[in-house]
């Protein structure tokens, strides 16, 4: 009959001989696929290895951390990479072999090295940089020039971030009573989702651009874990081609992120970036002031000027007046003695051209003056053997009817009263 062994018995077994065979704690590079905190604060882990060409998995295991050790190594690690564990992180771990009859196989996690995590950080955020630098997009932004009168606010944040509210109320409480416009694009700022999220809000801001001057990333709160979705290449690129100057505040109290470098301006809190919007609104406020300044002293000093000038001309207008009236008074009087020689001339042509005229119609006229008086006896003596005077001393008589001379009987009809007219006399008839 074969032996047989329970369950418990075969996974007792088991751990001691894993006890045996891997007595010892060892360093193991892996890269955690999965991270979470279970109840009773305790932190489970998922390793994985990847093939480096093809990035296919060859390797897997569950990996555990107590609570009594993740207490001081959480913050340690934090402290010194100002990131939390997450998925896709390569870490360097200090691990022992455990085999439960209950729970099966895992490692233990006896302790995280961060400088490991760091370099891994490190060697990360040299490659994004280096491939920005061949795209030619690294100093895109700081190219772009901040408006002069940056107003209008684009702000990418967490709608319940602490740092949000700081931000605007710094803005609507500066000294200056500067007025500024702020519009919130809501984003998630801490965890796997940061990238896509930015880019989304970004993505907003871009399709009304013009309605704005600037965009500011902020990210409140005093923890500094939680940050690695900002050195990500795809946010880097979105961030440097992006057409408004972007303005980081996101709480890198340790070194600065790839985000912090292709940026218009990097702040350490989202104060700071409020304050560096209302010193810049300020320093223009202080420039437009003292171009006033400068207006209003040129203005009074060029009135000044033309006032000394006016006094100079007011002064000098009776000697230019009296120099001109005698100079205009010396050419009137020119002109009058020339024009009185010319008229004279003129007179004296006239007079010479009418003597030369009088000389040569006179005969004429004495001529024309005979023939018009020999002419008029003519018409004078027609006109005397014409008079009806004559005619009736003659013996010829005038028969009028109604004032008007007969000259033919066929004129008068039966009733007429005629007057007949003599030399001496007249006789009224009545025609039958």
């Amino acid at each position: 009959m074969k032996q047989r062994l329970s369950l418990y018995e075969l996974n007792s077994m088991v751990r001691d001989a894993l006890s045996m065979t891997l007595p010892d704690s060892y360093w193991v590079e892996a890269e955690l696929s999965e991270v979470r905190e279970g109840y009773g604060g305790h932190c489970y882990m998922e390793l994985i290895e990847k093939e480096e060409r093809s990035n296919t998995p060859i390797a897997k295991a569950h990996a555990a951390c107590w609570r009594n050790r993740w207490i001081s190594i959480r913050p340690q690690f934090e402290q010194v990479t100002g990131q939390r564990l997450h998925a896709g992180m390569k870490v360097l771990l200090k691990v022992h072999a455990q085999f439960h009859e209950n729970y099966g196989f895992s490692w233990i996690v006896d302790d995280i090295d961060p400088n490991y995590t760091m370099g891994d950080m490190a060697r990360k955020r040299q490659e994004i940089i280096r491939t920005l630098k061949e795209e030619g997009v690294f100093d895109l932004q700081k190219e772009l020039a901040l408006p002069m009168f940056c107003q209008r606010i684009a702000v990418v944040s967490s709608a319940t971030a602490a740092g949000y509210g700081d931000f605007c109320n710094q803005l609507a409480g500066n000294d200056y009573g500067l007025q500024f416009k702020t519009g919130l694009f809501a984003a998630t700022m801490q965890g796997e989702g940061v990238e896509q999220s930015v880019i989304a809000a970004l993505n907003r801001i871009d399709a009304e651009y013009e309605d704005w001057d600037c965009v500011v990333i902020i990210r409140g709160g005093g923890a500094t874990s939680d940050l690695s979705g900002f050195d990500t290449l795809a946010l880097a690129e979105n961030v440097a081609n992006f057409p408004l100057p972007i303005i980081t505040g996101i709480g890198h109290e340790r070194d600065e992120s790839v985000l912090d470098m292709i940026s218009f301006q990097k702040v350490k809190t989202p104060t700071a970036a409020a304050a560096f919007l209302v010193q810049h609104l300020t320093d223009v406020y202080v420039r437009v002031m003292e171009a006033q300044e400068t207006i209003v002293q040129n203005v009074k000093h060029r009135l000044q000027v033309e006032k000394m000038r006016l006094d100079r001309l007011n002064k000098s207008i009776p000697v230019q007046f009296s120099l001109v009236k005698t100079r205009q008074g010396a050419y009137i009087d020119r002109l009058m003695n020339r024009l009185s020689q010319q008229v004279l001339s003129k007179v004296a042509d006239a007079q010479r051209k009418l003597e030369i005229i009088s000389q040569n119609v006179q005969p004429v006229l004495e001529r024309k003056m005979m023939s018009e008086s020999h002419r008029l006896q003519m018409l004078e003596q027609r006109i005397r053997s014409q008079d009806p005077e004559l005619l009736l001393k003659r013996g010829y008589s005038i028969t009028l009817r109604n004032g008007k001379s007969v000259r033919s009987a066929s004129l008068l009809t039966s009733g007429d009263v005629i007057i007949t007219r003599f030399a001496e006399g007249t006789v009224k008839s009545k025609v039958e």
